[in-house]
């Protein structure tokens, strides 16, 4: 059997049947109220079968962070009784639910936020957002910790805290985006407080459950010139070590992406990140590109992650893990655009977005 398949045990004592995670994916089909739909369901159970991670969609925790239609919900107490149908079905495939936990900043849909208007770290006129206030940061740290609360009170086994793909958190550490002048924005340290204060928050939030799973995904570097480079990204990730999160889910287009600025170019991200966590005992997941088990397999025998995350794999092959497990590679596939959406048991919101995937 291929070292993927080995078990994990993360630094708290929680152990993953195997080192295949499940990428958080958007799926554009929770009910207008955030809640778990037939057809998401349906989506969820066959792709958790054999996976170590089921890495669930991103979750809003307030009004005031949906950035898609049919994003699910961990706003209110109501909420727990449809999440834990969400766990439920993951369970079901054998997988540890995860749950991410997400922010949009500056890309959250204006009409989706109650009548609170869309925040960032500093106003953008093109997002038509304002900047957020120092009461409103304190609340949305708060929130984050809410929603891990609401998460672990459904069953889930950890939560992913959403510090990637340009939405708030991410926002806060970049100097493109974030050009406050009190104490959330300036200097790196001052950037870095508002991740760094909702990772306490969800720590708190969960400490009476030991064996619950935190982690932190994170985009490591922004194409802005004035953006986040591998030196803010490494200081971010030092200070979250420090703090002992179960792991760190690097998000990348590629696997084998390298470095572009603030660290040597000759080598991957994945490489850079997997030196800086030695001997912390915070895994690294990452992710990038990785279609088929063969692919997922070689990734994680470069030895750089304790993870590999598949994304667009388990799109179309919702029983990508089994085959890893069995070697039968001749039966995985590719997404074809002239199929539909039963033909790769997808919701139909999903699968209208295929073409943006696969481009």
């Amino acid at each position: 059997m291929p070292e993927i398949l080995d078990s994990y045990t993360f630094n708290n004592g929680a152990v993953a049947k195997n080192r295949l995670a499940v990428a958080p994916m958007t799926h554009w089909s929770s009910d207008p109220q955030g809640h778990a739909t037939a057809e998401e369901l349906a989506y969820i159970r066959p792709r958790a079968e054999g996976f170590g991670l089921f890495i669930a969609a991103a979750t809003a925790v307030n009004a005031q962070s949906r950035a898609f239609v049919g994003e699910p919900n961990a706003c209110t107490d109501g909420d727990i009784a449809h999440l834990k149908k969400v766990a439920d079905t993951i369970h079901a495939g054998g997988a540890l639910a995860i749950l991410q936990l997400h922010h949009g900043g500056k890309e959250t849909l204006a009409d989706a936020t109650e009548g609170l208007g869309v925040v960032a770290p500093s106003a953008d006129a093109e997002k038509n957002a304002r900047e957020i206030t120092p009461a409103e940061i304190r609340q949305t740290i708060a929130d984050f910790g809410a929603a891990a609360r609401r998460a672990m009170a459904a069953g889930f086994d950890g939560v992913e805290i959403h510090g990637a793909n340009n939405y708030l958190l991410q926002q806060f550490v970049s100097p493109h985006h974030n050009h406050r002048t009190d104490e959330y924005g300036g200097s790196l340290e001052n950037r870095l407080r508002f991740p760094l204060a909702v990772l306490d928050s969800v720590q708190a939030a969960c400490q009476d459950n030991p064996r619950f799973i935190i982690g932190y995904r994170l985009t490591p570097e922004e194409a802005f010139e004035d953006g986040i480079t591998m030196t803010d990204t490494l200081a971010l990730v030092e200070a979250l070590a420090r703090r002992k999160p179960q792991y760190i889910h690097i998000s990348l287009q590629g696997f084998y992406n390298k470095a572009r600025r603030g660290a040597d170019e000759n080598r991957t991200r994945l490489d850079i990140l997997h030196e800086a966590l030695a001997g912390t005992g915070v895994a690294l997941i990452g992710v990038g590109g990785l279609r088929t088990p063969a692919q997922a397999i070689e990734a994680f025998r470069t030895g750089v992650v304790e993870f590999a995350a598949i994304g667009l794999g388990v799109l179309a092959n919702p029983d990508f893990a089994l085959r890893v497990a069995d070697g039968d590679f001749s039966r995985i596939r590719e997404i074809d655009l002239t199929q539909n959406a039963a033909f790769y048991q997808m919701p139909p919101k999903l699968w209208e977005k295929m073409p943006w995937f696969v481009r």
